[in-house]
């Protein structure tokens, strides 16, 4: 048997001919591809607008900016994530505050974000990350809420979640980045992601005012005359009381300092083309997590699992064990290479210079020393799947 990886990208003769269409066309970049990626995905998870970039730190990283996160300005984000998820609040200066995990979800936990707020004075916190975790949502009406009442705003960190969802307080389907509670949300096409463009992020929101900034500091903060307000050099063209003004072709301005995040019209290609089979890929996602669920029920050195869950896009499924480094070992002696999501950001070493230690999350820190990936990829055949079951089961002697 081939080797099983616990995540895998899927490329078809489809996505090959959308990406080599966009290498005989006229634009390898900056071109219509990626207009068109960004509608369809805006369609998909149904926001708005939708912002294409380079990848999903550098989406983080955009959102952080038009928020204002700035020096001094604290922001709550969980430890069971990848360190982006925390690390775009460092980009502009401010200070991550974590808070422990639930250890049913393996989510945020809301209880221990309002514990935060509620001990310090109103005022000290700007926003939270939530993080829709292996593709489980949060619920992000419930954290909405709590964002309202301390006055802060709100970011969803969706990159294991596109198509993914949670049941609204009204019993309706509320989709990951849909726009209607966090302010802004992110996602990645990296290759083990839903949709693999190679790398690229998108940005969804419901906000019009963020998505035309979002445009801006893709793309070093600079506007082209469609887009450039009358300012002072309106004298100069001699025009006056206009709202824009007809600026030559070549005409453009650095308004803001901003970054080169594009994405490529040869990635928004491949990731379009990936789209078109999103719902099919989540489909087969969460057959192989049932499965995997049915397999463990009761098993007794099973002492958590991702589970089959209402609107979990599974990217990962996870579960906790005992002895997981002896589990890990002897999968890869049989070919199986599965994954630990994640070390807690919290004890990183760079985080561990602001005086986070071991300790300060204890879910989190339990939940990261029993679990392990487990294959997960739309690819995964049953065969393949039976047989790591079968040699987690017989490493427990089951």
């Amino acid at each position: 048997m081939k080797p099983i990886p616990y995540g895998k990208q899927q490329i078809t003769a489809g996505d090959v001919g959308a990406v080599v269409d966009t290498l005989g066309a006229d634009f390898l970049t900056q071109g219509p591809r990626v207009k068109s990626f960004e509608e369809a995905f805006a369609s998909y998870v149904g926001s708005a607008y939708a912002v294409a970039v380079s990848n999903g730190t550098a989406a983080l990283h955009l959102c952080a900016m038009v928020l204002g996160v700035k020096e001094g300005d604290k922001v709550i984000t969980t430890p069971i994530t990848f360190a982006a998820s925390a690390n775009c609040i460092r980009y502009c200066g401010g200070e991550v505050v974590f808070a422990d995990i639930d250890p049913d979800t393996y989510l945020l936990d809301i209880v221990a974000v309002r514990s935060l707020l509620e001990a310090a004075p109103k005022g000290t916190y700007s926003g939270i990350v939530p993080v829709d975790f292996a593709g489980r949502s949060v619920n992000l009406e419930a954290f909405r809420a709590l964002a309202d009442e301390f006055g802060l705003w709100m970011i969803e960190d969706s990159c294991h979640a596109p198509g993914g969802h949670f049941i609204s307080s009204k019993d309706e389907p509320q989709h990951c980045g849909n726009g209607n509670f966090a302010d802004l949300a992110i996602f990645s096409f990296h290759p083990v992601k839903h949709i693999a463009a190679g790398e690229g992020g998108m940005i969804t929101t419901n906000n019009e005012g963020l998505y035309n900034q979002l445009l801006a500091l893709r793309t070093h903060g600079i506007v082209r005359q469609e887009d450039i307000y009358v300012n002072d050099l309106d004298t100069a063209f001699g025009i006056e009381g206009a709202d824009y003004v007809n600026y030559p072709g070549w005409y453009m301005e650095m308004q803001h300092l901003g970054y080169n995040y594009r994405l490529t019209d040869i990635q928004a290609a491949l990731g379009e083309s990936q789209l078109g089979r999103a719902q099919e890929g989540l489909a087969r996602r969460r057959e192989i997590a049932e499965r995997y669920e049915q397999a463990f029920e009761g098993a007794s050195f099973m002492k958590g699992q991702s589970g089959k869950v209402e609107g979990h896009a599974y990217h990962l499924y996870v579960v906790e064990v005992d002895d997981r480094r002896g589990l890990y070992q002897h999968l890869r002696l049989q070919k199986i290479f599965p994954q630990i999501h994640y070390i807690p950001t919290h004890l990183m070493p760079y985080y561990q210079q602001f005086g986070w230690s071991k300790g300060d999350m204890p879910h989190a820190e339990k939940y990261y020393s029993r679990c392990i990936s487990l294959p997960m990829y739309p690819t995964l055949t049953n065969e393949e799947q039976d047989f790591v079951i079968g040699q987690i089961k017989s490493y427990y002697g089951e």
